[in-house]
């Protein structure tokens, strides 16, 4: 074929192709109306057949070239309140991505209009759509098809982003909640996007209550950046609507900023980087602390990835609040087993910037402390779900001169000397017990039997004397535990951690006191503040162990009418069995006063176990039957508990055995 020739082949096939193009724009132009109103048919068809839902529009139509307006938009589940409404929404889209599948909007303007949510004891409005499509029921059921994390989110993310126009004018539009006579209503008075610049105003109504929000900053949905602020109109704090009322949950602050950076897809890994930031951020809940926590700055330098099989936030992100600065790891991986990992690591900094660093109200019992010296952090976790015994928790802080010079309110060192100890009880602080000679009932440790001291180490902390506070492996027995049962069904718990939360802390259950237990046993334990055997006198004469009865001393007479180094090795094994619940004790009797048999296999078994480590020889045996025979006052108690046992709940008991699993350590 000669040039000629070829050149006017090319020539008509583009001429065909150019006019098949025009004649087609011609079609689309021609039709363009009645393509509309079938398309609005079948989404009006799917939601019927779909979501039980009636979809409708009383107007649409072509603007110009590429402008859709519709007017009169609703949708309304059947037998269920308006789930939307708009009165008027006028939008362009980009017709070149039209042609080619992908949907792309250029411009949208829509007027008065509302989504409403609503949970009344008809139900919800908008429960069908939290259900999948029947189609995409059909398409997750495929079997043996891997998910493709980043070409998924990659997706997902796209056709958002496409959906949010380049230009946009919202006004009079409201989020409206009735959540069963809770209500809140979110107004968004006006929002404008132009020039990559969005700004806004929301008026958010709650019980009679009305707060000002502004949203503002740069915002590129083509180039998939964005950087907005979230801040109140005055001075006061943002306080997030709705939750507190259904969760009793209150949150607030200052401002927030939210930054991406870059959404790239590259190499077959999905990169989602940027910068999110609070200021003054509040939060109170009774299960976080008794008081609202606050931390004055936070800032989350992110860097997702996610590839094939995986989702990760690299170590390169960092995560910093107030002075405290750290790098975390997080990965979730499906390419064989499926395996989470977590690392983070806390490099070199002042012991004195991470105390005052700590969020306001979390740690109440370190307010005022001051330390020297510096210290670093590693933890690493993995878990293998198919492989569960092969858990790795391996928590490391090394100290450079660390030194505590001033306590808090929490003075660890008062342990050294004569205290008033007073518990507190479902919140009513019980009466005063002296911690110390002057009391007649302090006892002590070499005034105590041996027996009892040894029974008490072996139920409950058998490596009490070698370990600093914490030990390593019951915590990672326990967190297997939880991980297999799906809750909190195995605790960890030391003397040394026992001592602390009698001694400093109350016992309410929440986040809080949790974690100052963990960061005072560690300086009690790792600053040889007290040693060992203060620490076991200490907690033999402070704990409780029946119903207001504190410390041995009381407690030998209250049981056995004799003083506790005249205790019989059946009676300190009895005794040691009773700390865990010590108000019930009661339940281990029968109607003719002796132990129940399972308690006796209980005491027969930490028996056999003291045999075993060499607590007690043979001889210590004789006479022993396993039975005790109560004296004191505590015998009254037998005649006087109800029909029905009590028993030792799960967490007790599996804390129990737990602890007996892990004497090697």
């Amino acid at each position: 074929m000669n040039k000629k020739r070829l050149k006017k082949v090319l020539i008509i096939t583009l001429g065909t192709l150019a006019g098949l193009f025009i004649i087609a724009l011609l079609c689309f132009f021609i039709f363009r109306n009645a393509i509309l109103e079938q398309t609005l048919e079948k989404a009006a068809a799917k939601m019927e057949r779909d979501y039980n839902t009636a979809f409708a529009v009383k107007d649409a139509h072509f603007e110009g070239f590429s402008g859709i307006a519709l007017q009169g938009i609703t949708l309304v589940p059947h037998n269920a309140d308006t789930l939307l409404s708009i009165e008027t929404l006028t939008t362009k889209i980009n017709v070149s991505r039209l042609l080619t599948g992908d949907l792309q909007l250029g411009g949208l303007d829509m007027k008065n209009g509302y989504i409403q949510l609503v949970r009344n004891g008809k139900g919800k409005n908008f429960d069908a759509f939290l259900k999948p499509a029947k189609k995409e029921l059909k398409e997750e059921a495929e079997p043996n098809e891997k998910v493709n994390y980043a070409r998924k989110a990659y997706r997902l993310l796209t056709q958002m982003l496409n959906l949010v126009p380049t230009d946009m004018t919202l006004q009079n539009l409201s989020l409206r909640l009735d959540d069963m006579g809770r209500k809140v209503r979110i107004d968004l008075e006006n929002l404008k996007l132009e020039d990559k610049q969005l700004t806004s105003v929301f008026g958010v109504h709650e019980d009679g209550r009305l707060q000002k929000w502004n949203v503002e900053g740069m915002a590129d949905p083509r180039n998939r950046q964005a950087d907005l602020r979230f801040f109140n109109n005055d001075t006061s704090r943002i306080e997030l609507p709705y939750i507190a009322a259904r969760y009793n949950l209150k949150s607030g602050f200052d401002a927030i900023r939210l930054k991406v950076d870059n959404i790239d897809m590259d190499g077959g890994e999905l990169h989602i980087d940027g910068v999110a930031s609070v200021e003054d951020f509040m939060i109170n809940h009774p299960k976080i602390a008794k008081k609202d926590v606050v931390i004055d700055s936070a800032r989350f330098d992110y860097h997702f990835l996610f590839g094939s099989d995986f989702m990760a936030l690299d170590s390169a992100s960092v995560v910093q609040f107030n002075k405290v600065k750290f790098s975390p790891f997080a990965k979730y991986s499906v390419e064989q087993d499926t395996v989470y990992q977590l690392r983070a690591k806390i490099p070199n900094m002042k012991a004195q910037d991470f105390i005052t660093s700590l969020p306001k109200g979390l740690f109440t019992n370190f307010e005022g402390m001051e330390a020297e010296g510096n210290f670093s952090y590693d933890l690493v976790f993995e878990y293998n779900k198919n492989k569960p015994k092969d858990l790795i928790f391996d928590s490391n802080l090394k100290k450079e001169g660390l030194k505590i010079v001033k306590y808090g309110e929490a003075d660890l060192a008062k342990l050294n000397g004569t205290f008033t100890y007073r518990a507190i009880d479902n919140g009513i602080r019980q009466r005063a017990v002296l911690v110390g000679a002057d009391n007649p009932n302090y006892t002590p440790l070499d005034m105590i039997s041996p027996y009892l001291v040894n029974a008490v180490l072996t139920s409950e902390d058998p490596s009490f004397y070698r370990h600093r506070g914490f030990i390593t492996e019951a915590f990672r027995q326990s967190i297997i535990k939880n991980i297999k049962t799906k809750k909190f069904a195995r605790g960890a718990s030391t003397i040394s951690m026992q001592l602390v939360k009698n001694a400093f802390l109350t016992r309410e259950k929440t986040l809080s006191r949790k974690l100052e237990e963990i960061l005072l046993v560690y300086i009690l334990e790792n600053n040889r503040i007290v040693s060992k055997q203060r620490m076991l006198e200490v907690y033999f004469n402070i704990i409780e162990w029946g119903p207001d009865v504190y410390g041995i001393g009381e407690a030998s007479q209250y049981y056995f009418q004799k003083p506790p180094l005249l205790l019989s090795l059946d009676e300190s094994i009895y005794l040691a069995s009773i700390v865990p619940r010590p108000k019930s004790f009661m339940w281990q009797f029968n109607d003719e006063g002796d132990l129940k048999p399972h308690a006796a296999r209980h005491n027969k078994f930490i028996m056999d176990i003291m045999l075993r480590r060499g607590l007690i020889n043979p001889e210590d045996t004789i006479a022993q039957d396993g039975q005790v025979y109560l004296t004191g006052p505590g015998r009254n108690r037998l005649r006087l508990k109800e029909a029905e046992p009590v028993q030792m709940d799960s967490v007790e008991v599996d804390k129990f055995f737990f602890n007996l699993g892990n004497m090697a350590y």
